[in-house]
């Protein structure tokens, strides 16, 4: 295996380093606002088809591994990330300008998530096995032998994001749950951060060498739209994991179901994460219950990490009441008093702030706070901005429900519940919704508010902010079409290992043939469904 500064600019076909052989570019530092020296080639089509020819290859030799051996294989991952040190997190700061405790979190998060899976793996009971053992003397016909599991579908292409450059990244949860499913993955890394890719590549391919994984279980391409669309258009490739603008996402789901073969894209793409607060939730003086502390703690989660989440709050409805006026000013206040900050790349803190002039022009919305800056501020800069507006407003604009990716978050102000209900039934799907009520106004309401939201997101928060995302065995991170390509699907915690399996059903099989999960003596020992119970 080559050393670390021989492959750092470098993409993998396999377990080889391979030097592109497209198009030139360089890594960007948006803190400094500058090209820096590392220079990186994109592979061309040629190369990007050995790739996917390779996981097709190595994909029968991974499938016949047993579950503890590729967890072996997570937990190794996760080690040689860790080995790594300083290196990974210095290149990380440099090239996504998030602060070193953001990073060495995100780390810990990539790490944490591998080991999960790697966990899930050795207990085994997430295949879902079904026994229906056969019954020859049922009457009035016999019932042969069947026997069902979920199989890993096949090669996995993987794009990496640009707002977490390792927990959604090149080992992130995508590549974690599809390697623990059993599918080869090919990652296009993303250009933002194709310095800390190069890395973290390396570490997966040191780590398949060190647990004897087939060459080809994974591979790491710096590749161009052009290649990119490639690889979702190869026969070989079975499914696509993305997250990123609805645009991106589109343009890839679009190839997907064109081609001869159609194939899953499962493709998180943009939500405003909807916060509606009801009078009672603000009703009090101080205390978790007060206008004050809501709004304060509404007004740090728009601001988080420069607001570059998607999980970000960017829709806000409130329902008017003696204390709304006590809400906007504490929103204000915060907002006012916070400072710009460096995003992620010059192109996403363009976009913002065109998607900011675009809603604070329209008649009717008005500018609650900004925050101040002091001296010039960088092209890489994003300035937290809170508008606020009323449900009429909103409701005949044909783009204030739109994400604007960054640290700002409009206020709607509704006079009536109808105003309420009408303004969140407009809503498209979103990854998040919250509510802030008291119990008794949502047990004794006129409409149903949590059915409501449960209708238009993946998950939804009882109080709090959505901007936190645990990675756990209970966690959806998903939602209705835009926030993601299939609603059924979750892209954090164990769940998403669903995404690229298949369910197959093994008629009057040989015991010795089965597949260890379905044979008798369950020598994996997992829970098994046998005619209707749970059992070992």
């Amino acid at each position: 295996m080559s050393t670390t500064q021989q492959s750092f600019n470098v993409s993998f076909i396999g377990n080889e380093p391979a030097p592109g052989d497209g198009n030139l570019f360089r890594a960007f530092a948006p803190a400094r606002h500058e090209n820096l020296a590392d220079e990186f080639a994109n592979v061309s089509p040629e190369q990007a088809d050995q790739a996917v020819t390779k996981a097709a290859e190595a994909f029968p030799i991974y499938i016949k591994l047993m579950p503890a051996q590729r967890a072996d294989f997570l937990d190794a991952i996760a080690s040689e990330l860790e080995a790594l040190g300083d290196e990974l997190i210095e290149r990380a700061v440099l090239e996504s300008g998030l602060p070193t405790g953001r990073i060495s979190g995100e780390r810990g998060r990539t790490t944490g998530q591998l080991r999960m899976f790697a966990n899930l793996l050795r207990e085994g009971s997430w295949v879902d096995a079904r026994i229906n053992p056969a019954m020859p003397d049922r009457q009035p016909l016999p019932r042969t032998d069947l026997r069902r599991m979920l199989v890993p579908i096949g090669p996995v292409v993987v794009f990496g994001a640009s707002n977490f450059p390792l927990a959604f990244s090149v080992a992130g949860g995508d590549t974690a749950s599809a390697l623990a499913a059993g599918c080869p993955v090919v990652v296009k890394a993303h250009p933002s951060h194709p310095g800390t890719s190069s890395l973290v590549g390396q570490a997966i391919v040191v780590a398949a060498q060190k647990m004897g994984m087939p060459d080809g279980v994974f591979s790491l391409l710096h590749a161009d739209n052009e290649v990119a669309q490639q690889l979702v258009a190869h026969p070989l490739v079975k499914a696509v994991g993305f997250t990123g603008s609805r645009a991106g996402g589109l343009a890839l789901l679009r190839v997907a179901q064109g081609r001869p073969e159609p194939i899953p894209v499962y493709a998180e793409m943009s939500a405003v994460n909807p916060v509606v607060v009801l009078p009672g939730a603000i009703s009090q003086d101080s205390g978790p219950n007060s206008a004050t502390t809501v709004a304060a703690g509404l007004a740090a989660s728009v601001i988080l990490g420069v607001g570059q989440f998607c999980t970000n709050p960017g829709l806000v409805f409130l329902l008017d009441s003696p204390n709304t006026a006590s809400f906007l000013e504490t929103v204000a206040e915060k907002i006012k008093a916070s400072s710009p900050a460096t995003m992620l790349n010059a192109g996403i803190c363009s976009a913002y702030q065109k998607g900011v002039q675009q809603n604070r022009i329209v008649p009717g919305v008005h500018v609650l706070a900004e925050a101040d800056v002091d001296g010039e501020s960088s092209q890489t800069q994003g300035r937290p901005i809170v508008l606020s507006t009323t449900a009429p407003i909103f409701l005949s604009s044909e783009f204030l429900s739109e994400e604007v990716f960054g640290p700002s978050s409009l206020i709607v102000v509704c006079a009536t519940e109808t105003e309420l209900e009408e303004c969140l039934r407009s809503l498209e799907g979103q990854l998040t919704a919250t509510i802030y009520a008291t119990p008794t106004e949502l047990t004794h309401a006129d409409i149903d508010w949590i059915s409501l939201l449960q209708a238009k997101a993946g998950r939804v928060l009882f109080g709090g902010f959505p901007t936190g995302v645990e990675v756990s065995e209970a966690m959806t991170h998903g939602g209705p079409f835009p926030a993601t390509s299939d609603s059924r699907s979750t892209s954090v915690g164990t769940g998403a290992i669903l995404r690229f399996v298949r369910p197959v059903t093994f008629q009057s099989f040989p015991d010795e043939l089965l597949p260890s999960a379905l044979q008798d003596a369950n020598p994996l020992d997992i829970w098994r469904n046998v005619d209707g119970k749970m059992m070992k």
